[in-house]
């Protein structure tokens, strides 16, 4: 009987292990030569685009700043930012991270921020936006 037992506690042990997915998992992936982003606007309370300072995106399930590959090339409109790009697809997870979108009102001094999902992962092609707002408005 406790030999039954332990054996039980060993083989749950081992269906329980579940594999590490890496780069080399995903070589027989096809995807898309498209490059995706995900835009923020900023306005304020009249909806006009408005620039911000100390712009930051953090992911909450690490704690680490994110940083488009894409944003440094690139701020689309006054107001608009990339908050991430398919260059972060590794660094989120495929159950999607909560990114902390947070910016300064240059006018008023005024900060807000907002919360969007997003999922990408070592084997995913392209980031995708779960949930969040499209835009931020300062009071």
């Amino acid at each position: 009987m406790r030999n039954l037992v332990l054996a039980l506690l060993i083989g749950s042990a081992l269906l329980s292990c579940k594999k590490k997915t890496t780069d080399s998992d995903c070589e027989h992936k096809i995807c898309t030569e498209e490059f995706r982003s995900i835009v923020l606007k900023f306005v304020d309370n009249k909806a006009l685009a408005a620039e911000v300072k100390d712009f930051t995106v953090i992911n909450q399930r690490t704690g680490e700043k994110v940083y488009a590959n894409s944003a440094m090339a690139a701020n689309l409109t006054k107001g608009s930012y990339i908050v991430v790009d398919d260059g972060n697809t590794k660094s989120l997870s495929e159950e999607g991270d909560d990114l902390k979108i947070t910016g300064t009102f240059e006018k008023t001094g005024q900060t807000k921020s907002a919360i969007i999902k997003v999922t990408g992962g070592i084997c995913a092609c392209h980031i995708n936006k779960v949930s969040g707002p499209e835009q931020i408005a300062f009071d």
